[in-house]
């Protein structure tokens, strides 16, 4: 028996300031491309790489989140909802190896440093601060309910920090001539990218393995569901995202008495409401029985 509870969402909006910032993106890539190969600085050239991935990756998010409103089928009963989580997991591979591959252009850099014009460095990094702020505003409330959009979020608060660092490189090159600055700054963006990445990585990687969300405690769930009058006991529970916003829950319901269909449904909606209530689950499917299964663990290794 299952109960489904639908979350809403801000859908036109999301999906128009995604389509700004691809442009944006692209708009930063370009224009630092050509700065950085006027200017010959690596953070520049760094800083047009990771806005060139950003503005893929954004148009990946994107395409997904309009993938992702398309109907249930036979074939896709659950419809497209976590190919948002696929490119959340893409977007976030892909930056790392970008940032690992700077991290050994620096290296080279710090090597055999090289002259740094710094006057183009300043102006374009300048541009590219201003288009990434207006880009960062227009995600950022996003951000917060969708991980797909949170995962290209941080992708331009990196973008926007390294700007940033390509300004102040700017400066302390035309002052003080210090060219290891330029790599200097290329490693700490990726560093830190490197570190805010992670974390969306691993949630991803957790929603594909259908792991029990870290917001869930299964004990706790059992401790609440077992207070409820008519039941005994749970067993073979699974939790898990379908995507970042919709929390599944099943489960074996032991019960009491043998009670009828209709008595049973009275049950079922209790369990729903606190599910819903207390922890967020929005959609439940719970098998009821009445002293049927042998193995009453939580937690089932074997056979469904």
């Amino acid at each position: 028996m299952h109960i489904h509870l639908k979350a809403g969402n801000n859908e036109k909006k999301e999906s128009r300031n995604l389509f700004i910032t691809v442009l944006l993106n692209m708009v930063i890539s370009v224009a630092e491309i050509i700065g950085g190969l006027l200017s010959n600085s690596l953070a520049l050239i760094s800083d047009a790489l990771h806005n060139f991935s950003d503005g893929v990756a954004v148009l990946i998010t994107y395409i997904a989140v309009r993938v992702s409103k398309r109907q249930s089928t036979e074939r896709k009963t659950f419809g497209y909802k976590r190919i948002q989580i696929l490119a959340a997991f893409f977007n976030s591979v892909v930056l790392i190896g970008i940032c690992v591959f700077l991290l050994y252009e620096a290296y080279q850099r710090f090597l055999e440093p090289e002259p740094v014009k710094s006057i183009p460095m300043f102006v374009v990094a300048v541009i590219g601060l201003i288009a990434n702020f207006v880009a960062v505003f227009l995600l950022r409330g996003h951000s917060k309910s969708n991980i797909n959009i949170k995962a290209a979020y941080l992708h331009l608060i990196g973008d926007t920090l390294s700007s940033v660092a390509v300004i102040v490189g700017g400066i302390l090159i035309y002052f003080f001539d210090v060219y290891w600055v330029d790599p200097l700054i290329t490693v700490l963006i990726s560093i830190y990218i490197i570190k805010e990445t992670i974390s969306v990585l691993m949630e991803t990687y957790n929603i594909l393995m259908q792991g029990t969300p870290k917001n869930i405690n299964l004990k706790e769930i059992q401790r609440r569901i077992e207070k409820i009058q008519e039941i005994s006991g749970i067993h073979h529970v699974h939790a898990w995202n379908l995507s970042d916003k919709e929390i599944h829950f099943e489960a074996h319901i032991d019960l009491k008495k043998d009670l009828r269909l209709s008595e049973s449904e009275k049950v079922l909606l209790k369990v729903k409401e606190m599910l819903n209530r207390r922890f967020g689950i929005t959609h439940v499917t719970l098998q009821m029985e009445y002293d049927f299964c042998h193995d009453k663990e939580m937690i089932h290794n074997g056979d469904v």
